[in-house]
């Protein structure tokens, strides 16, 4: 593989999410371990699987892997930074300064900027060299999906400009508290990153126009800020024998060919690697060390994979009826990055404004294209996406003309000043969220939101608006936040897609329960790209389907309180009439399926 040929100190793997970072960035450190080197895997995605991929519990510390001599692993923890950063803060000052002070204090490092710094500044240690990782050859970074590995990147830059400018003085003086101390450990992270002797950037993406169209944006917007050793890997792509006799695995690997064919031009010159698709899942050291070999083949042959069908499964049709009973409400898609989300709303909002509902369609991933999804207009439907930069410029322009214009020459720099902290767009993009959820009182508000991990940061500010709404309340008045109407499983259906995959069940399971915590109910789970549901011939993919029915039997009975089914499609379903079929009926889609035997079980 090239992007393991002369490997330096520093490797990232980043792209759209679902297409493999975890995997790879984990194929690539056993390889290196393997090879004699002492290697640290670190994953700063707060929805973390790298534990799942090796069966183990990692967590906010360095262990080493038992099962691979070299190599040792960390999960930057959000939650557990945020408190170790504010016990660092909190510390000196408890018993020294007045309660009150203190807990004023406490109350300012609760929000979801203090856990960004705090796990930005987790981050910056690893790549300045500080004493945890003088002993590694190699430090390999799974990243984040897409537009939220660009923020982190792009970070060290940020607060090291407005520290050197000395600003920061009142919206987030909490969570600035300590970082002024780091300012050399961030000048270092900046040099790390801009070396490309010492940091290589790998581009994972799938044989799919939109992953690519991202990896190009993605190495457009790294290049951009001095990230210029970069590398692309194609991932999971079908091997040309398996079209032979099955028209389904034909149409995807037309697609796939079609999106090589068609690579942006942004990405031709950069080193590429192909991995192809394998029949197995990527868990466990034998399918870890396996991914990166031409020709594995693990778990069993596949030229003997029996034929498999999904009988009687309930489709997302059944789903969209229930949810358009009411007439408005908020429906929001949460799951792992890259399982569907932004095409499995797009298909329930098409649904729901055919049936002459308005409907609100909109993102918060910053790396979503619902644009690209729906590729046309439709009656009753407006689409927008809750952008993080324009937010951020709209709440800072609002809150210039507003307290602002009382203020003079001097208080007035003082404020714009302040506004530019990076903390100000935690602010702009949680009154966004807020104000779409306001809308689901008299319409229906269809959220695609930001893969798992971080849709909790967001919900984790919004709980403590909640909070603090409540602390100032006075006894017995009544009032509602954002928090309490996601609770309300009569005003928000919070649909879990997943594939069927052990890992993106897992997390979904871990989604699932992060969110009960939080008091909101799940109201559906979605398999999306479901082989078993979906007319296979080709022995890699039945094999394949085959893995998945354990997985759906454990949705359907352990995990689910409903559930449904939309099968992987011959022809993506973008563009208005092919998300109105996989939402409304899906009789043509799965028209074929009489042609298999269920599976005994």
């Amino acid at each position: 593989m090239k992007f393991l040929h002369s490997a330096p100190r520093f490797m990232f793997f980043t792209g759209k999410g679902g297409v493999g970072k975890t995997s790879i960035a984990s194929a690539a450190a056993v390889q290196l371990a393997d090879a004699g080197k002492q290697v640290l895997l670190v994953s700063t995605d707060p929805a973390s699987n790298v534990g799942q991929v090796f069966g183990l519990t990692i967590g906010n510390r360095i262990v080493a892997v038992p099962s691979v001599p070299n190599l040792s692993a960390l999960e930057i923890d959000p939650p557990a930074a945020a408190q170790a950063y504010r016990d660092r803060i909190v510390g000196p000052v408890r018993g020294v300064l007045p309660d009150a002070v203190v807990k004023g204090i406490e109350e300012q490092l609760s929000g979801a900027c203090t856990t960004e710094i705090a796990a930005f500044d987790e981050f910056t240690a690893l790549l300045a060299d500080d004493a945890a990782t003088q002993g590694f050859d190699h430090v390999i970074f799974d990243t984040a999906p897409t537009g939220h590995t660009i923020r982190l990147l792009s970070l060290p830059g940020a607060w090291s400009g407005f520290l050197e400018a000395g600003q920061g003085d009142a919206s987030c003086l909490g969570p600035l508290a300590g970082l002024d101390k780091q300012r050399t450990q961030y000048q270092a992270a900046v040099a790390a990153l801009q070396d490309g002797a010492r940091t290589r950037l790998v581009l994972v993406a799938r044989g799919q126009g939109a992953t690519l169209r991202e990896a190009a944006r993605t190495h457009e917007e790294l290049t951009a800020i001095g990230l210029t050793r970069q590398y692309l890997v194609v991932n999971g792509l079908l091997p040309e024998g398996e079209a032979a006799h099955d028209p389904l695995a034909a149409a995807v690997l037309r697609r796939e060919q079609a999106a090589l064919a068609n690579l942006p031009p942004a990405l031709r010159d950069l080193p590429i690697d192909h991995i192809a698709l394998k029949a197995f899942n990527l868990v466990g050291l034998d399918a870890l060390r396996a991914l990166l070999q031409p020709d594995a083949h693990h778990a069993g042959s596949t030229a003997d994979a029996p034929h498999t069908a999904l009988p009687d499964a309930p489709t997302l049709a059944t789903l969209v009826d229930d949810i358009a009973a009411p007439g408005h409400g908020l429906v929001m898609l949460m799951g792992k990055g890259g399982v569907g989300k932004t095409t499995l709303a797009a298909a329930v909002a098409v649904e729901l404004a055919a049936r002459g509902l308005p409907v609100h369609l909109t993102t918060s991933d910053p790396a979503a294209h619902l644009a690209e999804t729906l590729a046309g207009e439709l009656p009753n439907l407006t689409v927008s996406r809750i952008d993080p930069h324009a937010a951020t410029e709209a709440y800072r322009a609002h809150v210039m003309a507003t307290k602002g214009a009382a203020l003079d020459d001097a208080g007035r720099a003082l404020l714009a000043e302040d506004l530019r902290s990076p903390c100000t767009e935690e602010i702009a993009v949680f009154q966004a969220f807020s104000r779409a959820i306001r809308e689901a009182g008299r319409k229906f508000v269809v959220m695609d939101t930001a893969p798992t991990g971080h849709t909790l940061l967001l919900l984790d500010a919004t709980g403590a608006y909640h909070r603090d709404v409540a602390r100032q309340m006075a006894a017995g008045s009544h009032f509602t936040t954002p928090m309490m109407q996601l609770q309300d499983p009569a005003r928000t259906k919070v649909l879990i897609v997943t594939l069927a995959e052990t890992t993106p069940v897992l997390e979904a399971a871990h989604l699932q329960d992060d969110l009960r915590r939080a008091g909101i109910e799940p109201w559906a789970w979605v398999v999306n790209n479901c082989l078993a549901a979906a007319p296979v011939a080709s022995p890699l993919l039945r094999r394949r389907a085959e893995s998945e029915l354990r997985e759906i039997d454990a949705i359907r009975t352990h995990h689910a309180p409903r559930w449904a089914v939309v099968p992987l499609l011959a022809d993506e379903p973008v563009g208005v009439a092919r998300l109105r079929e996989l939402a409304g009926s899906m009789a043509s889609a799965t028209a074929e399926l009489d042609v298999h035997q269920p599976l005994a079980r």
